[in-house]
């Protein structure tokens, strides 16, 4: 784990405390690179009513933008949760160096989980996983939302 690694993962639960704010699944991911945060962005599913709007494609989106190219070459991407298989498609497709990400998401997770797309063998890029990194606080977000639903 890199020594920044926490405080990245910090500005990603702010991310997705903001979501649960709005009613939306607390995820929140954010794009580095050079050491430079390129977006942040929180859950979107609900508020634009789009399936592909979860918070690593927000954020990947923002940051191609920022970049004006959709090549993330040498970015790292923290999320809060394990990417499904959508999203780990998509950071591929971005060349995205490394992904950190919190805790894991036993029912679609799609990195360490049974799909494990990233490490798929016809894939033309390969994604540095880091998992973990303050798994319990997102963890914990995730369960407060669920519990206060039901």
């Amino acid at each position: 784990m890199d020594a920044n690694d926490e405080q990245f993962m910090l500005l990603a639960l702010d991310e997705a405390r903001r979501a649960a704010e709005a009613g939306e699944v607390p995820v929140g991911a954010v794009v580095l690179l050079d050491g430079k945060v390129l977006a942040r962005a929180a859950n979107r599913t609900l508020t634009d009513s789009d399936p592909t709007a979860h918070a690593e494609i927000v954020a990947l989106r923002a940051a191609a933008k920022a970049l004006g190219n959709h090549r993330l070459t040498g970015a790292t991407l923290y999320v809060t949760l394990e990417p499904c298989a959508m999203c780990a498609g998509a950071l591929v497709h971005a060349r995205v160096a490394r992904l950190v990400y919190g805790c894991d998401d036993p029912k679609v997770g799609a990195v360490r989980g049974d799909l494990r797309v990233l490490e798929h063998p016809m894939l033309n890029h390969r994604v540095e996983v880091t998992s973990g990194v303050l798994a319990d606080e997102a963890a914990a977000l995730l369960r407060e939302f669920f519990e206060a639903r039901r």
